[in-house]
C-alpha cells in the first residue's frame, strides 16, 4: 500500500485525547507515518466529541470543513462520540465520510485503515459497537501534554444521570486493570513526565467492576510506590457521594497526590438533584467538604453545575447560588443546560427560556469570579510550586496544584524559566482566575 500516512484531530474532553493518542500509536506502529499538515495526509481521521449540542456542532462543523477539502484519493475516517451516538445521520449529513468507528473500537484503527487503502470503492464502511474499553491491543491508555500527561483508568460510566448521554455512547464502566495503570505510570515515569493526571467518566467507581472496594485509594497507594519520581498525581471527575474516608486518608498523607479534586455536584437544591437522577443528599456534601478541608491543607476544590435544567424555579436557583456562596470552590464551571433527545431528562422538556439560562449563568461566574479573586489574594506574597509549560518575551507560564491543564488558571512567571521545570515562585498579584509572580533566587 502506498501513502501510508495520517493526520488525527481531537474534539472534547481529555478523554477523547487518550483515545485519539491510542488510534495514533496503533497505526505508528502499523508502519503509517503522522504527518502534521492533514493535506499531505492519505487518511484524516477526526475523533469527535457528541456530548451536548454545543460540541455536536463543533464536530459536524470540523467533519464538514474537511469533506469539503478533500483532494482525490484522500480518505475521511470519523470516530467517536457523535459517531457512536448519530453514526447513521454522520453518513447522511457529512458525504464525504469514507468510514465510521465507534468509541469502543478504537483498537480496529488498522484494520479499518488497511481495508481503506485497499479498497477504491469508496463506500462507507461502519463499525459501532459496545466491546472492551481497553481491548488487548497492548497500546498505553495515556496521553502526553508537554510534562504533563492524561492516564485513563477507566472508560464508560454505569451511572444514570438524566441529562446525560454517555452511558450510551461509552457503555457502562469498565476499568483498566491495575497492573496495565501502573505499569504505564512507570513509562511516563521514564518518560521524565513530571504529573500523572488521572481520568475518567466517574473516577471514584474506579474497580467497582473489578470487584474492588476503594478502588481509586488503593490505586493511588500504589502508584506513589510504583513511581516516586513523577511529582504530581492529581485526580479528575469524583463522584458525589462516592469520596470515601480512604481516599481522604490517601490524598492527606501522600505528598505526591496533589490536594485538589474536581467533583462535579451539578446543582446543590435536593429537588433538581433528584430531577437529575444525581445525589441529593446535600448534607453528605457539606459533611465530607468540611472533613476534607480539615484533612488536607490547602485543598483547592473545583466543581460544575448546570444552569437552567428544566423546570429550575427561581428559588431552586438561588439555593444554588447561596451554597456556592457558602462553600467557596477554589475553582467552578458552570454550563447551561443542553437538551439532549433520548436521555431521561428528554420527557422534562426543556423549559427554561435561553435568556433566562444566559443572565442565571452569568450571575453564577459573577459571583464565583469574587470569590476565585479572594482566595488567589490568599497567596499573594506565599510561595507556590509551579509546574512550567510555556516561555516567551521574558515571562514564563505555569501551573500549580491548584490548577489542572486546560480549565483551570495559569501563573505568570516574571522571568525565563526552563519548560517542563517545577519552581518555587512568590506570587505578587492575583487575578479573578490567574495569578503572577518571581523566582527569589537566593531561593533556587
Amino acid at each position: 500500500m502506498k501513502n501510508k500516512t495520517f493526520h488525527i484531530i481531537s474534539l472534547g474532553c481529555a478523554k477523547n485525547t487518550v483515545d485519539a493518542d491510542s488510534m495514533a500509536t496503533l497505526l505508528s506502529r502499523a508502519r503509517y507515518q503522522l504527518v502534521p499538515n492533514p493535506k499531505q495526509a492519505h487518511l484524516i481521521i477526526i475523533n469527535t466529541c457528541g456530548f451536548i449540542n454545543i460540541a455536536k456542532d463543533e464536530s459536524y462543523s470540523t467533519l464538514e470543513k474537511f469533506a469539503s477539502r478533500k483532494k482525490s484519493g484522500q480518505v475521511l475516517i470519523a470516530t467517536g462520540c457523535l459517531t457512536q451516538r448519530y453514526g447513521g445521520e454522520v453518513q447522511q449529513k457529512i458525504r464525504g465520510v469514507d468510514a465510521i468507528l465507534g468509541t469502543r473500537n478504537w483498537m480496529d484503527i488498522v484494520e479499518l485503515a488497511d481495508s481503506l487503502c485497499e479498497d477504491k470503492t469508496h463506500t462507507c464502511a461502519t463499525k459501532i459497537n459496545i466491546t472492551d474499553a481497553f481491548g488487548e491491543c497492548g497500546i498505553p491508555r495515556f496521553s502526553i501534554q508537554g510534562a504533563s500527561a492524561y492516564l485513563k483508568i477507566a472508560d464508560g460510566c454505569s451511572r444514570a444521570c438524566a441529562f446525560c448521554a454517555i452511558p450510551s455512547i461509552k457503555g457502562p464502566a469498565v476499568s483498566h486493570p491495575m497492573e496495565s495503570i501502573l505499569a504505564e505510570a512507570k513509562q511516563l515515569q521514564e518518560c521524565g513526565i513530571r504529573e500523572i493526571i488521572l481520568i475518567a467518566q466517574n473516577s471514584t467507581d474506579y474497580g467497582y467492576d473489578l470487584g474492588m472496594r476503594n478502588g481509586l485509594a488503593n490505586l493511588l497507594t500504589e502508584m506513589t510506590k510504583t513511581i516516586p519520581n513523577v511529582d504530581w498525581l492529581r485526580i479528575m471527575y469524583a463522584y458525589p457521594g462516592f469520596v470515601t474516608d480512604e481516599l481522604i486518608e490517601v490524598m492527606a498523607t501522600h505528598k505526591q497526590i496533589v490536594p485538589y479534586l474536581d467533583m462535579p455536584l451539578q446543582h446543590a437544591h435536593p429537588d433538581v438533584l433528584r430531577r437529575m437522577h444525581r445525589p441529593a443528599n446535600i448534607d453528605w456534601v457539606y459533611k465530607t467538604l468540611d472533613k476534607m478541608r480539615n484533612s488536607i491543607p490547602n485543598l483547592a476544590l473545583r466543581s460544575t453545575f448546570i444552569v437552567g435544567y428544566p423546570d429550575e424555579s427561581e428559588r431552586e436557583f438561588q439555593t444554588l447560588l447561596d451554597f456556592i456562596d457558602e462553600i467557596r470552590f477554589d475553582k467552578l464551571g458552570a454550563f447551561k443546560f443542553s437538551f439532549e433527545a433520548g436521555t431521561p431528562s428528554e420527557a422534562l422538556g426543556d423549559t427554561i427560556p435561553e435568556d433566562i439560562k444566559e443572565d442565571r449563568t452569568k450571575l453564577l461566574m459573577e459571583k464565583q469570579q469574587k470569590i476565585s479573586l479572594a482566595h488567589n489574594k490568599e497567596f499573594i506574597g506565599k510561595q507556590l510550586d509551579v509546574l512550567v509549560e510555556g516561555m516567551g518575551d521574558g515571562i514564563s507560564i505555569g501551573r500549580s496544584y491548584r490548577d489542572a491543564p486546560e480549565v483551570d488558571g495559569l501563573v505568570l512567571i516574571k522571568s525565563v524559566v526552563p519548560v517542563g521545570e517545577i519552581i518555587s515562585v512568590r506570587i505578587t498579584e492575583a487575578m479573578a482566575y490567574d495569578m503572577s509572580g518571581v523566582v527569589d533566587c537566593q531561593r533556587q
